[in-house]
């Protein structure tokens, strides 16, 4: 595991990594420092070859308030008299591209509030898992702002363009339920419930070709942008570089021999 002071990580033995964001006093907003301690705590964990799978979850009450308001208030008054840079592009923008170019699957549990960036960190992830108690929203029009961390890209291709600019427009919090019936969320849980069960999905993802992940979350994510012809090219150019490894021979025989493929023993006899 790794400890900074704004957010710590600690891995297990099945490949799953948990990464928390760590002012639960401030409701995880985010201030210059902390983003730089998550773009740390993400590049070393993305290069650590044992690991297949991130969970983002925020200590306390909250899951991420976005940006600290007291450093926003403090940039307002003093830095934007000489600087024209939103705040966001130097201390959200950075983490999100992260999130989304990161090459294992992320999943996003989410404890209790989410909202602005700390909302679009959530919609950054490939997927969403929600206590009970989360409420979460884009709620930057309360502040006077538009959307500014990604989630007029990611709400309108994940809930269809209605209910984005309901969200956007109004700055609702809705709850957890809500999420789930909008697709928002995969799943809601007891909150006492979320690391348990999010650690269980997270594990069950896991147990698969780290590179088969990598290559999938690629595919995923590069097709937003695609038609189906160009969506299916990269998936055959992706199988193709799969196949000269040795997950794939291995999954092919497990298959064949009815039994679980063991992933984690190719990457231990490669050295990785």
């Amino acid at each position: 595991g790794m400890e900074h002071d704004t957010v710590y990580y600690h891995t297990g033995a099945d490949g799953v990594v948990v990464l928390t964001m760590n002012r639960p006093e401030q409701g995880n907003g985010v201030v210059p420092e902390m983003a730089r301690d998550l773009l740390d705590a993400l590049t070393r964990i993305e290069q650590d070859k044992s690991l297949r799978v991130l969970i983002l979850t925020g200590a306390g009450k909250q899951f991420c308030a976005g940006a600290d308001l007291h450093g926003f208030k403090h940039f307002l008054e003093e830095r934007l008299q000489v600087e024209h840079e939103p705040y966001n592009a130097r201390v959200l923008f950075p983490v999100t591209q992260r999130l989304v170019t990161c090459r294992l699957p992320i999943i996003a549990a989410i404890n209790g509030g989410a909202t602005a960036g700390g909302f679009d960190f959530a919609l950054a992830c490939d997927m969403r898992v929600a206590s009970k108690k989360a409420r979460m929203g884009e709620t930057y029009i309360k502040l006077g702002l538009n959307p500014g961390n990604g989630g007029s890209y990611f709400l309108p291709r994940l809930i269809g363009s209605g209910l984005a600019a309901e969200l956007a427009f109004t700055g609702d919090l809705i709850d957890a339920e809500q999420a789930l019936s909008m697709g928002l969320v995969n799943r809601v849980v007891e909150h006492e419930q979320l690391l348990p069960s999010t650690v269980e999905l997270a594990a069950r993802i896991a147990k698969y070709s780290r590179l088969a992940l990598e290559a999938t979350k690629h595919q995923l994510r590069q097709s937003w942008h695609m038609d189906l012809i160009a969506s299916m090219n990269t998936s055959f150019w992706g199988a193709a570089a799969l196949y000269h490894g040795a997950d794939l021979p291995e999954g092919v025989n497990a298959a064949l021999e009815k039994r679980e493929p063991q992933y984690n023993r190719l990457d231990k006899e490669s050295g990785a």
